[in-house]
């Protein structure tokens, strides 16, 4: 064989070689990871009009992928929309509503099917490192429902019995003084206490550990990574690396060290040389706890916060960036929600889902840069144990008649929440969102057509998923909440 010919078969390995391999990036399942903020507002991150911080890592995360500006909530409160997150429903027809808290013996009900067992039941990795909110006894806990690995709190930073303000231990007998001291938990067990202040603060930097350690873990394997930050819940916690650091004080700091946390899972993702297909989430699970003042997030010019069915308190930040499909740069503009997530993965990675019904609707086709698809027509803005307070259909949203607390009074400071004052609806709101997204005017004598078109998706829920409103308990749709037996 002469040295053309041998040159000639070593050109032709050496393609079949680079094809093979080309062939199996391609098919190579993506690793997702989702990063989940509490009380985050709309406006807390630069690339959505943040002032007194930045965010670079977030930023550039939008500016390679995809940033969404009519993303919402399941509900606008802890344990409810992290319930919708992780089974794709409204969390209403899987029986979780409000927060739950120490003294709760309910949870996540084991019939359910989450967004980890999906990943699970496809040989993926999966891990949750941060506030879990979904029942804290054993039974409730992430590793009976889908996750491999657990670190973190089981509740709400803030059910514990010391003072948010100074983190001195309250007296018994009354209040948040009865509650046990917040567990820090690994797997099933509980490793350590949250006495102080000082242990908050190292909550964010704890998780971020934890999560590039199982990055580089499964740096050859398909993974799902859940990040539920406890942060940016009331007391606020920071480590020294950002404590000082922005000009709206500790909030920003605080703001700023989740955005370093993000910018740690990515930096790890490109050291182990697998960002290109990996899809990274970031969202919030409700908006601003406004009435905590400075110790708050923004809701961006949006009305009201957390706790209520106006757009401050379920309109949250979406940003997703996956290099080998999602399009740099874009925004979407359409209807998409936190209980999409779920079908939405499951779509791209061949997942199943199981024969509960649930709500999600499948919005890859936005992720894919189909900017004319409409995936998502509704959305029902539910709250408390079972009320549907709004309904959002294109551009209208109709406010249907309840009470709520509102925030409009003077906002407490430094970790001392201010008193809000209870409001009632006592007749439909019209709100035209592409005109009006802080819903100022409305509109409703002027489009009685809109009235009745949305009346219609009230009444569609309202036989499924019922509504207190009207008094209405339930629907024909609703599941039961687990429970102790």
């Amino acid at each position: 064989m002469n040295k053309t010919a041998v040159l000639l078969l070593l050109l032709s390995v050496f393609l079949i070689q680079c094809s093979s391999r080309k062939t199996t990036q391609t098919v190579t399942q993506p690793n997702v990871i989702l990063v989940f903020i509490d009380d985050e507002g709309y406006g807390d991150v630069g690339v959505y009009g943040a002032t007194g911080f930045a965010t670079p890592h977030l930023d550039k995360m939008a500016s390679q992928g995809m940033r969404f500006t009519n993303f919402y909530s399941a509900q606008p409160v802890c344990s409810a929309s992290r319930a919708g997150l992780l089974t794709g429903c409204y969390p209403n027809r899987v029986g979780i509503s409000g927060a739950l808290f120490p003294h709760d013996v309910t949870g996540i009900n084991l019939n359910e099917y989450t967004i980890a067992e999906m990943f699970k039941d496809q040989g993926y990795a999966t891990a949750c490192f941060g506030k879990w909110h979904l029942g804290w006894q054993k039974e409730f806990l992430p590793l009976q429902h889908g996750f491999d690995e657990y670190v973190g709190i089981p509740y709400s930073n803030d059910m514990w019995p010391n003072s948010n303000v100074t983190g001195e231990r309250l007296p018994k007998g009354e209040g948040r003084g009865n509650y046990p001291e917040l567990p820090l938990i690994e797997g099933n067990e509980t490793i350590e206490r949250i006495t102080s202040l000082k242990d908050q603060d190292k909550l964010t930097t704890l998780y971020t550990e934890k999560a590039v350690d199982f990055i580089n873990r499964n740096a050859e394997n398909p993974f799902f990574l859940y990040v539920p930050h406890t942060m940016a819940h009331i007391p606020l916690g920071v480590s020294d690396k950002f404590r000082g650091k922005s000009e709206q004080g500790l909030y920003g700091d605080v703001m700023m060290e989740i955005d370093w946390s993000v910018g740690e899972m990515i930096k790890a993702l490109e050291n182990n040389g697998i960002s290109e297909n990996t899809i990274i989430m970031f969202t919030t699970d409700n908006g601003p706890w406004l009435n905590f003042g400075n110790h708050a997030g923004s809701a961006g010019g949006l009305r009201e916060g957390k706790t209520t069915s106006w757009e401050g308190g379920q309109r949250v930040p979406f940003i997703v960036k996956w290099p080998a499909k999602v399009p740099a740069g874009t925004v979407s503009n359409k209807l998409a929600c936190a209980i999409d997530l779920l079908p939405t993965l499951a779509s791209i990675t061949k997942g199943k889902l199981s024969s509960n019904k649930i709500d999600g609707v499948d919005i890859s086709s936005l992720f894919y840069g189909d900017m004319q698809s409409n995936p998502r027509e509704t959305l029902l803005y539910y709250y408390g144990k079972n009320n549907l307070n709004a309904v959002r259909k294109g551009n209208w949203k109709l406010v249907l008649p309840h009470t709520y607390s509102s925030y409009n009074t003077e906002p407490g400071r430094d970790g001392k929440g201010g008193r809000r004052i209870r409001t009632t609806i006592e007749a439909p709101e019209l709100y035209n969102m592409m005109r009006d997204p802080g819903e100022q005017y409305n509109v409703i004598a002027y489009h009685p057509e809109k009235v009745a078109e949305l009346m219609q998706v009230v009444e569609a829920a309202r036989k499924e998923l019922g509504d207190l409103n009207v008094g209405q308990e339930t629907g024909n749709g609703n599941r039961e909440i687990g429970s102790l037996p």
